[in-house]
């Protein structure tokens, strides 16, 4: 069974940093591509970042500069630094792992606050 655990949320100053983590269990974590997704409310859930199996990176516009993804397979990780937060950035925030075969894992979000 595969689990995609989030932790690191939480109530941050605008301007402030904070840093994500995802531990994956369950899955051959060095082959899927991993994702960090975040809903707000009133928006529909958007992709902010996504490092794939061979630690290629992108970025949404909007944290591009201020936002790394990065991964470490000998501790089936994926982080995600941001750093100067803004509130706009405030949601909950998804980790998601894409194996290449099609199958697709969720873990359950993190709530991060960023208040102005």
């Amino acid at each position: 069974q595969v689990q995609l655990v989030e932790s690191g949320g939480g109530l941050v100053q605008a301007g402030g940093s904070l840093r994500l983590s995802c531990a994956a269990s369950g899955t051959d974590f060095s082959i899927n591509a991993m994702r960090w997704y975040r809903s707000a409310p009133g928006k529909q859930r958007e992709l902010v970042a996504f490092i794939t199996s061979g630690s290629v990176t992108n970025y949404v516009d909007s944290v591009k500069g201020r936002f790394t993804i990065s991964r470490d397979n000998a501790k089936n990780t994926v982080y995600l630094q941001m750093n100067s937060l803004k509130p706009e950035d405030t949601g909950v925030y998804y980790c998601h792992a894409l194996h290449p075969y099609g199958m697709s894992y969720w873990g359950k979000g993190t709530l991060v606050t960023v208040s102005s």
